[in-house]
Order: C-alpha cells, then structure tokens, then sequence
C-alpha cells in the first residue's frame, strides 16, 4: 500500500511538473501547434547557450519561444493569431521560473513574487528582469504582440522572454503600425495564421546595469507569417525586417527574402522558416 502511495505521489508529482523549459519543442506535442505543420525551424537551433521555451499561464501553453540566455533575448517566438477580445493588458512582467531553477514551478510567475518566494536567489543569470529596462531609454518590446492574442494568451505575451529593447520611435510607430495591418490581414484572409517574430542581436550593443552587460540590443527585427484556409493550406505568406533605429521603417518581403537576409547573420542555412516554406 505504501508503495502504491509513493508511485502514485511521483505520477502526480511528474504530471504536475510538466516543464515549460523543454530540450526539444517536440517533447511537448501541446506546444507544436504553434508551427505550421508542426515544423521547427532550423534558424537558430544552434544558438550557445538556446532554451526551448512553451510558455504556460494558467495552466495551459499560449506560444514557444526559443530563447537566447547568453543575450536574454529570443531568437524567435512562434505563435497562432487569434483576434484579440480587449482587456489583457498586465502591469505586471513575469519570467519564467524553470530559467533559474528546472525544478521550479512549470509556468510563468510575476518576478517580483518570485524574488519574495526565493529570497536572495538571483534571477537574472540566465534571463532579462524587468530592473535591467528601467531607465535603459528603451521600450520592452513585444516580439510576439499582445494584440495578436485573446485573454488569456494575451496576457501571457507580458513576459520577459518575449520582449527586446526597443527603439521607442520604431516600437510606438512602424513597427506598431505594421502589427495593426497584419491583424487586419489575418482577421480578412486568414482561416489561421501562423507567425514566427525574432530579433538578430548586435555584435557588442547592451543595456548596461552596474558595468555589466546585461540585455542585448538588437540591430533588427523580423517577422514572417503563413496564412492558411480551412483545409489547412497555404494561402499567403509575407515578411519584414526593422532595423531597431530611430529610421522608423519597416521593410516588406517575401519568405525566400527574409531567408536571404537572415542567412547574413549566420553561417548555417538558415533553412525553412515554415514546411515547405507555406507553398501550395
């Protein structure tokens, strides 16, 4: 009897700890939906130092991120669309806990809560915390955007790990602008949309807290989409880059453009962003 106690506790306890920091998006079949046709990108698989994030708030998986923990900024975010119903907009900003500790609690948490859970364990190491854009000139800019989503998805974008510094100008102005017109697009085309969103950090660019570098700052910006209909197919597709500069300018491409430019920054082939690159 005792026995069956004990195994019946570790089966509760491993159902309960289903962790959102996973070594491979595919060891949480929940978070690939999230690509279309469950493809991974090859782009940035080979980042030092890279986490798989599936990034859980209330209890369910809301998009995957694969973070960069050397610039605590994310290589990418991959996401569904889904029209946004108002509300969601968090004062708070969370991280993600399996990030200090992987056997920490599987689910994003208010940082702030988290320092009063664990006192005098620091958090930051191997992710930005909200004091490092505190008067840094930069805005926390959303890569997958909170008016993409519904509650409670949308409020679950007000992590840490899904926000670089920004260029205010570009953050409250083009890049914004560009967000509103894809969810025009994929609210009028679109029977689903899915969307990949990352930053390609600096050589040697930082916020800088007490002489120590502490958040990239990216040179661009880039999104890509797949638009597909109710059989699952592709549609449309599209792209952009941004340079994070006061230029304020966002640039349209297509998916083999975007290849293209992301393909300067690494030498890896930078490969499929979506399966069969979202072609009919």
């Amino acid at each position: 009897m005792e026995t069956l106690v004990t195994l019946c506790t570790l089966l509760s306890f491993l159902f309960s700890a289903h962790a959102d920091v996973v070594g491979r998006f595919e060891d949480a079949p929940e978070c690939m939906k999230y690509f279309y046709k469950e493809k991974v990108p090859e782009w940035g698989a080979s980042t030092p130092g890279a986490a798989r994030l599936c990034h859980r708030f209330v209890n369910r998986y809301h998009f995957a991120t694969l973070y960069d923990t050397n610039h605590r900024i994310a290589v990418y975010s991959a996401y569904q669309f889904q029209p946004s119903n108002g509300g969601g907009r968090e004062r708070r900003w969370f991280v993600e806990p399996q990030l200090v500790d992987i056997t920490w609690q599987a689910g994003m948490k208010d940082g702030y809560w988290l320092g009063k859970d664990h006192p005098g364990v620091y958090l930051g190491e191997r992710q930005a915390l909200n004091e490092d854009y505190t008067h840094s000139g930069f805005d926390r800019g959303h890569l997958n955007p909170n008016g993409h989503h519904a509650v409670p998805s949308r409020n679950a974008t007000f992590t840490l790990t899904n926000v670089v510094p920004q260029n205010p100008k570009l953050n409250q102005n083009a890049w914004r602008i560009h967000e509103s017109q894809l969810t025009d697009l994929f609210r009028d085309k679109c029977s689903k949309a899915y969307v990949l969103v990352g930053a390609v950090p600096s050589a040697d660019n930082w916020i800088v807290k007490n002489n120590v570098k502490r958040v990239n700052i990216p040179d661009y910006l880039w999104n890509a989409y797949c638009c597909v209909d109710n059989n699952d197919s592709p549609i449309q597709s599209g792209a952009a880059t941004a340079r994070n500069t006061e230029d304020n300018w966002v640039e349209r491409l297509s998916l083999d453009e975007l290849g293209e430019f992301l393909q300067q920054f690494s030498n890896q082939p930078v490969g499929e962003l979506f399966y069969n690159n979202c072609r009919a």
